[in-house]
C-alpha cells in the first residue's frame, strides 16, 4: 500500500459515508440499530475489550487523554478513540499514543465495500467499529472511548464499560440534542448503564440531579467528582483543566476498586506527560513562544467562555484568528470576545465552513477591529506580520480552524 492508495481510501470513505463533522445535520444518524448490525458483522469486537466511556459537552477529549496517559504510566496498553481528528484520520484511533496503522485503515476500508446492502453506516459509525476492531487486534488492556455526540443515541453507546463519566453539560448541538440544558443532560445521561459507576463532573445542581436520578434508575453508583480535592497539575494547559483532572481522579478511583493497579506516582506522572504519552494537542496548545502563539479547539459557548476568560488574564495585545461552522450562533460569540484584541476572521475549508462575509453585520455591530480572510492560513500570515514584540496570536473557534492551521504550520515549526 502506498501513501497515495491510503489517501485515496480515506477520501473514498469521506465521500461514501455521511460525515457529521463535514456535512452537518444531514449526515447525523441517531440510534444504535446500524452500529449493532455493524458490530455483529465484525463479530462484536467491542465485547472482547475492556472499555471506559467518557461523554460531556466539553472536556471529554482532555479527560480521556489524561486518563490514557495515567494508565500508560502504570504500564498498561491503552486504546484511545477521540474525534474529530485535527490533521490525519489516524489520530482518531491510537494505542499508547501511536496513531492507528495506515495499513489497517486501508484494509478495513476495503471491508466497507463488502457490507450487506441493509447496512449503510455513517462515517462515525464506521470509524467506531474500526476502533473497536483495531483495539481488539492490538490486544489493549483498556480502550477509552469518547462519545461522539450526545450519548443516548451515539454509536459508542453500544459498549458495556467498566466505568463511565460525563464531564459537564452545556448548550451545544441544540438542533440535535435539545434546546435546554435539561434536555441535553438527559441525552448525555443516556450512557448510564445498570450497575456501572458513573462519574459526574458538572458543578450545576440541575445537571447533577439529572445524572444522579438516571444513575438511581439504573442502580448505578453515582460519583460527584466536584467534591474531590485536586491539587495536581497537568501539562495540558488551560485553567479549565482543573475540572477535568477531578473527573480523571474519580475515574482512577473506580478503576482501583476493580483491582486495577495505579499508584499515586502513576497519576502524577501521567497528568504531567499527556502530550508525550498520547500526542494530544489542540487544547491551549502553545505552538510557539516567539511570538507567543496559542491554539485552542474550544468552539461552543461554554468552551469559548473558558478560553476567552483565560486570554483576558494575559496582559498582552492579542491578534485573534477565529473561524466558525454554519450552525454556530455568531451573536453569542460576539458577546464573549476577548479584550485588548484585533481580530482576523477566516472561513474553515470544509463544507460546513462559514465565510465571515455572511456575518459581517455582526462584526460591525460589535465595534471591533477586524479583517476578513478566505482561509485560515491567510489570516495567520497577516496576524504574524502585524504581531510585534510582546504581543501574542490566538487561533481558535473551531476544531477545523486549529486543524487547518496545524496542518499548514506544524511541520514548518518542527
Amino acid at each position: 500500500m502506498t501513501n497515495g492508495q491510503y489517501q485515496e481510501a480515506v477520501d473514498w470513505l469521506f465521500v461514501q459515508a455521511p460525515n457529521y463533522q463535514i456535512d452537518g445535520l444531514k449526515a447525523y444518524k441517531p440510534g444504535l440499530d446500524n452500529i449493532t448490525k455493524l458490530c455483529d458483522f465484525f463479530d462484536n469486537p467491542q465485547e472482547k475489550i475492556k472499555c471506559i466511556h467518557i461523554g460531556g459537552t466539553n472536556g471529554k477529549g482532555s479527560s480521556s487523554n489524561m486518563l490514557a496517559s495515567v494508565l500508560q504510566d502504570a504500564g498498561y496498553k491503552v486504546g484511545l478513540y477521540n474525534s474529530p481528528h485535527l490533521i490525519d484520520f489516524t489520530e482518531r484511533i491510537k494505542v499508547n499514543g501511536k496513531n492507528c496503522d495506515k495499513e489497517f485503515v486501508f484494509g478495513f476500508i476495503q471491508k466497507l465495500k463488502t457490507l450487506p446492502e441493509d447496512i449503510l453506516p455513517s462515517f462515525f459509525e464506521f470509524t467506531t467499529i474500526m476502533a473497536f476492531e483495531y483495539f481488539y487486534q492490538q490486544g489493549v488492556d483498556f480502550a477509552i472511548i469518547e462519545v461522539g455526540l450526545g450519548g443516548r443515541l451515539d454509536s459508542t453507546n453500544i459498549i458495556q464499560p467498566l466505568v463511565a463519566a460525563i464531564t459537564n453539560v452545556q448548550l451545544d448541538h441544540q438542533n440535535i440534542l435539545g434546546d435546554t440544558i435539561e434536555e441535553i443532560a438527559a441525552e448525555k445521561a443516556g450512557i448510564i448503564k445498570p450497575h456501572i459507576p458513573i462519574i459526574s463532573g458538572d458543578e450545576t445542581s440541575t445537571v447533577k440531579n439529572i445524572i444522579k436520578q438516571k444513575a438511581e434508575l439504573e442502580n448505578a453508583p453515582f460519583i460527584d467528582a466536584t467534591t474531590l480535592q485536586a491539587d495536581l497539575i497537568s501539562d495540558l494547559k488551560g485553567n479549565y483543566q482543573k475540572k477535568n483532572i477531578r473527573v480523571v481522579l474519580a475515574l482512577v478511583e473506580e478503576l482501583k476498586k476493580l483491582n486495577i493497579s495505579i499508584s499515586d506516582q502513576n497519576i502524577e506522572n501521567g497528568l504531567l506527560h499527556v502530550h508525550q504519552n498520547t500526542g494530544f494537542i489542540g487544547r491551549w496548545f502553545e505552538f510557539s513562544q516567539d511570538p507567543l502563539t496559542i491554539c485552542d479547539t474550544g468552539h461552543n459557548q461554554a468552551g469559548l467562555e473558558y478560553v476567552f476568560s483565560q486570554l483576558n488574564s494575559i496582559d498582552r495585545h492579542k491578534h485573534v484568528i477565529l473561524g466558525f461552522v454554519n450552525d454556530k450562533k455568531i451573536d453569542e460569540v460576539m458577546a464573549l470576545l476577548p479584550e485588548n484584541s484585533e481580530f482576523y476572521f477566516a472561513k474553515p475549508s470544509i463544507n460546513r465552513g462559514r465565510h465571515p462575509e455572511d456575518y459581517e453585520n455582526l462584526l460591525q455591530e460589535a465595534k471591533i477591529f477586524y479583517k476578513i480572510f478566505d482561509s485560515v492560513q491567510e489570516a495567520y500570515l497577516s496576524a504574524k506580520e502585524q504581531c510585534t514584540k510582546g504581543e501574542m496570536i490566538f487561533i481558535g473557534g473551531s476544531n477545523f480552524v486549529v486543524g487547518e492551521f496545524l496542518e499548514k504550520n506544524l511541520e514548518i515549526s518542527e
